[in-house]
């Protein structure tokens, strides 16, 4: 069957992560992200795939090439513009012929798109959305249905005293190409704002179905350290690349491949480092993901942080809590990142970054 992956957006509240790479190819417990939306898509025997791209797009074709190395076909739409999550989807018309699946390539989730796509064929409807209860509705946008499921009304990321639902719209779709009626070609158009408050008005087939599968948006730093615990507890299944090391602590560590610790390293929490990577001796790493080939040295600090690929952290740095450091950076001995602080780039004892 075939399935259209998102992988355009340029991931602006992961920055200063997604400089030099798309979001979708941020690492996930060290796999890139969209790499378990592809294995996931063919567990589920969605293996013939579209892809389109914008930010950073050879970075994404050249990994993932024809999609032979992960069991499927693999396809790409190029957009010269961002077209927006409808327009983009309807540049691939030629391809999508019959019953589609829609996913972003930016989530994390193990979602049983099986049972979504029966239960879209069981009511015989034209869009079916997977639909995820949350708490924090703010955040999202969400959805109002009928007792069978039919979809009624949307709110835009409502206050939670006026919320009429908790059940947010996961951006996962099933869909005939029907569809296509109801988007306007080589134009900007986006499902949420556009497409779907049209089939509600006309009374269109359109149904969302909950799941209780786990999903986890990952738009920002925040979510982004909250999907790898939710990895390491054990609560979403999805790939990982690595060894996971059970301390005595109660910590829970998972260490790439080629990795090296010195004496008396000491974790807290959830800590993923990626293959590469060597840590000195007397290093404290509390809930933090280290992306791949970086060195931190002696009696370093880490708390809450993530540092991107292929930095070097000196002699007693100090990353305090929400501090991200994008890849390449080299942080002097004795350095102190303030919490919540993004360094975009280094120059000599120089530290270029935003306080959020």
């Amino acid at each position: 069957m075939k399935a259209m992956i998102m992988a355009a957006g340029v991931g602006s509240r992961l920055m200063p992560l997604t400089t030099k790479i798309p979001k979708p190819m941020i690492p996930m417990a060290n796999v890139p992200l969209m790499e378990s939306i592809v294995t996931l898509l063919r567990i589920h025997g969605f293996d013939d795939l579209i892809c389109n791209l914008y930010y950073h797009a050879g970075n994404i074709s050249s990994y993932f090439g024809d999609g032979s190395k992960f069991g499927v076909k693999m396809q790409y739409s190029l957009e010269d513009e961002l077209m927006g999550t409808a327009g983009g989807v309807k540049n691939c018309e030629w391809f999508l012929d019959d019953t589609f699946a829609v996913i972003s390539g930016d989530a994390l989730t193990d979602i049983n798109l099986g049972a979504l796509l029966e239960a879209h064929r069981q009511r015989g409807a034209l869009a079916t959305i997977a639909l995820k209860e949350v708490q924090q509705v703010e955040h999202f946008g969400v959805v109002i249905t009928d007792d069978q499921g039919r979809i009624e009304r949307f709110q835009e990321k409502p206050r939670p005293e006026e919320a009429l639902s908790h059940l947010a719209n996961t951006g996962i779709y099933i869909f005939e190409p029907g569809i296509f009626k109801y988007i306007p070609a080589r134009q900007f158009y986006d499902f949420g704002k556009q497409v779907f408050p049209h089939l509600v008005r006309t009374g269109a087939p359109f149904h969302g179905l909950p799941v209780q599968d786990y999903w986890c948006d990952v738009g920002n730093i925040s979510t982004y350290c909250q999907a790898h615990a939710d990895i390491l507890q054990q609560r979403v299944k999805t790939a990982a690349s690595g060894k996971v090391i059970n301390t005595a602590e109660g910590a829970r560590v998972l260490l790439g491949e080629g990795t090296v610790c010195g004496r008396n390293v000491r974790f807290d929490g959830s800590v993923v480092i990626g293959s590469g990577c060597k840590v000195g001796s007397n290093v404290y790493l509390s809930d933090s993901i280290i992306w791949d080939n970086t060195v931190i040295k002696d009696k370093s600090v880490i708390k809450e942080a993530v540092v991107g690929a292929d930095c070097i952290l000196g002699r007693g740095v100090k990353l305090n809590a929400g501090a991200v450091v994008a890849a390449g950076c080299i942080l002097q001995d004795e350095v102190e990142v303030p919490p919540q602080s993004k360094v975009f780039y280094t120059a000599g004892d120089e530290l270029h970054l935003e306080v959020r």
